[in-house]
């Protein structure tokens, strides 16, 4: 069952649980949407974006415009918004937050087209805006505690291209799960790197890792890079082969690797390393909220009516790093 939020005031937010069929009913009309929107970007009452003064507001019913009642500027429900220059209702909009964040894993663009009538362009543009939503809400979130960090590669080598970790078919990230003392993963982050070198993961350390944690790598030489951060780091040297992989000290951050890269093989038919950043960032994103599941469409809504607009353009391109 899911807890969706629905607006009754724009002070408050109560959760009513529901199915599929009452989520239909909360958000099944453009009036309702808009209301919930209305509440999520100004939670405390209208502000004016342009004078900043809360003085209230004048509806523009012809052009569906916001008048500031100090500055006379006007503003759409949207504007300033991921949901920016869009031409698709809102409904389509909320269902979508409900299927990126409800599913078990992820949801292929292939398959929003499907499920929100609409065509592949504009829901691979849906989805990736709502991606960057979830890469932008963690982009500064550190991790502490006791941390695995680990060396990984998306994608396989090609007949031909040289083998191994110098593959050009190969993209490296930096997997890294934070831990509780005794043992409880609570936090996850996945970032694409230029490579592993000691300067690369120092780099990474010092924005990612809280100083008073314990870092655990294997033996890989980069990893001293932690170490030059100041962090507090743990090498174990694991050799090679199946039994590396089933070393207690890593166990859960190779579980959860082995789910994520299942998930992503199973879900898309060809993924783009360019954007890889965005994938990783939607499987942290709902990790780093397990036990609050029912409230991540509020909660990815509230972000998405905080994050500025994404110009199809800028969606194209490549990712940053980290």
């Amino acid at each position: 069952m899911l807890v969706v939020a629905h607006s009754i005031s724009r002070d408050s937010l109560i959760l009513v649980r529901a199915g599929l069929p009452e989520f239909l009913a909360a958000y099944g009309s453009e009036a309702q949407c808009a209301e919930v929107l209305f509440t999520w970007r100004w939670p405390r009452g209208f502000v004016c974006p342009e004078c900043a003064r809360a003085e209230g507001y004048t509806t523009i019913q012809t052009h569906g415009l916001l008048q500031c009642r100090h500055c006379r500027h006007q503003t759409s429900l949207t504007a300033g918004t991921v949901f920016a220059y869009s031409k698709l209702a809102l409904t389509i909009w909320f269902l979508a937050l409900y299927l990126l964040t409800q599913q078990k894993n992820a949801i292929s663009a292939l398959e929003l087209k499907r499920q929100l009538g609409v065509s592949y362009n504009t829901a691979w543009s849906l989805k990736h805006k709502l991606l960057q939503v979830m890469l932008e809400r963690d982009a500064n979130r550190q991790l502490t505690g006791v941390i695995e960090i680990d060396d990984v590669y998306w994608g396989g080598e090609c007949h031909g291209q040289t083998p191994g970790r110098g593959s050009p078919n190969k993209t490296p990230f930096v997997a890294a799960l934070a831990k509780t003392h005794d043992g409880h993963p609570v936090a996850l982050r996945m970032s694409v790197a230029e490579g592993f070198r000691k300067n690369e993961l120092a780099a990474w350390t010092e924005k990612f890792v809280h100083p008073n944690s314990i870092v655990v790598t294997d033996g890989l030489g980069c990893f001293r890079g932690v170490a030059a951060a100041g962090g507090g780091h743990q090498p174990v040297v694991t050799g090679g082969g199946a039994a590396s992989v089933e070393l207690e000290d890593f166990r859960w951050l190779n579980t959860i690797l082995g789910n994520v890269k299942n998930a992503l093989h199973g879900t898309y038919h060809e993924l783009s390393p360019q954007h890889l950043p965005r994938y990783l960032a939607e499987f942290c994103y709902r990790f780093n909220r397990p036990f609050d599941l029912a409230t991540m469409l509020p909660r990815l809504g509230y972000a998405a009516a905080h994050t500025t607009p994404i110009p199809y353009r800028l969606l194209k391109l490549a990712e940053a790093r980290w």
